[in-house]
């Protein structure tokens, strides 16, 4: 825990059209966190031959530029790695190399990779037993007696709303949750069931909430410790890494990871490579591939529905998939966070932001989301 001077998430103005690349560089200094301490083998990626951005990219019938796309979106870092050697680096604004930035919902993924490991440590019996077997919730509530599987998969049946711009959303209260009204445990635990589960693939963060709970609760463990552990010592991390806490010290496991660009690549380089590291499997391969396949008619793209609109990307286990037959796979934040992987080119980008349009309204032209899924595939595939 820091000793420093809080303030609570929403006095920062999120979804407001206020700039936050001031803050998302530092919300170790903000608000409360868990520290996991840097790897004692760190790995630093290896140099390669460095590649150009392209000038332009497409985006619809359109041709976007590509300085004007990294500085619309308040970009802060970008790095390319081809092959697990760095191709590409560089930082704006606040970012940098040892700038821990707030992941948002790229969190999301590593929750999911965590699950995975407690699977095959045995913490976890089986994926379709009730979630409500190991986290304590409302009798006949959201979360009551549906499978672990359904809500990796977004697809509980749990009422929910994610719109950034309605104050009155979901998505607010649950972050209100993190400046002590309420905790989010409880938050989680009385949510109301809308539809049927595995009926319909809703994005969901309280879905990431309550897997970070059962992480916790089948290991016996906190998130930061477990994540310490299974995923930062033998990645070999090398900064330290943050969680942001709620009121009673949870974890905020839907959005609140604190990594360095650097460290961010590794979970992409993992899952490129199936879950192995260093010839290590960290994350099983079954697991692996599970979590970036679109396993049911209503994961494919178009038919997961973010604050009442339907998307263009198909999901996974806490992965966005985009449409197409390449096997892209990206875990995706609010404010353009992504962290993009392109196995058919041996490529993982990670791009920080800070896009302070984001949420304002749910329109693409703001949100720009896939747009830049487009961008990033651009790099990828060298166009």
């Amino acid at each position: 825990m820091t000793d420093l001077p809080r303030s609570s998430m929403a006095e920062l103005g999120l979804f407001t059209g206020a700039p936050q690349h001031e803050n998302f560089c530092r919300m170790k200094d903000l608000v409360p966190t868990s520290e996991m301490a840097p790897s004692s083998k760190p790995y630093s990626w290896p140099q390669g031959d460095p590649i150009r951005l392209p000038a332009t990219f497409p985006f619809g019938r359109q041709t976007r530029s590509t300085a004007d796309f990294l500085a619309d979106t308040d970009t802060a870092a970008l790095l390319v790695l081809v092959d697990g050697a760095v191709r590409y680096e560089s930082y704006w604004l606040t970012g940098g190399p040892d700038v821990q930035w707030l992941s948002m919902s790229v969190a999301k993924s590593f929750v999911s990779a965590l699950a995975g490991i407690a699977v095959a440590e045995g913490h976890i019996t089986d994926i379709n037993e009730p979630i409500s077997d190991y986290v304590p919730v409302q009798p006949g509530s959201a979360y009551d007696q549906v499978s672990i599987r359904d809500v990796l998969r977004m697809s509980s049946g749990a009422r929910w709303n994610e719109d950034y711009n309605d104050p009155k959303s979901d998505i607010f209260r649950l972050t209100a949750a993190m400046a002590g009204i309420g905790t989010l445990d409880e938050f989680v635990a009385s949510m109301v069931r809308e539809n049927p589960p595995g009926t319909v693939c809703r994005y969901n963060s309280g879905e990431t909430q309550v897997l970070g709970a059962l992480v916790a609760r089948a290991t016996g463990r906190s998130l930061t410790d477990y994540m310490r552990e299974k995923l930062v010592e033998p990645l070999g991390m090398e900064s330290a890494g943050y969680w942001l806490l709620d009121a009673v010290g949870t974890e905020v496991a839907f959005g609140g990871l604190n990594l360095t660009a650097r460290d961010y690549a590794k979970v992409g380089e993992l899952y490129r490579s199936g879950g192995r590291w260093q010839g290590e499997q960290i994350v099983p391969a079954a697991w692996v591939d599970a979590s970036i396949t679109v396993a049911a008619p209503h994961l494919e793209a178009g038919q997961p529905l973010v604050g009442g609109e339907h998307v263009d990307l198909g999901y996974g286990y806490q992965w966005w998939l985009p449409a197409g037959d390449r096997g892209e796979f990206s875990a995706i934040g609010v404010y353009n966070q992504f962290v993009y992987v392109d196995r058919v080119s041996s490529t993982t980008i990670v791009k920080l932001s800070a896009n302070r349009r984001y949420g304002t309204s749910t329109e693409e032209a703001d949100n720009r989301e896939l747009e830049t899924v487009a961008f990033l595939r651009a790099v990828a595939r060298r166009e």
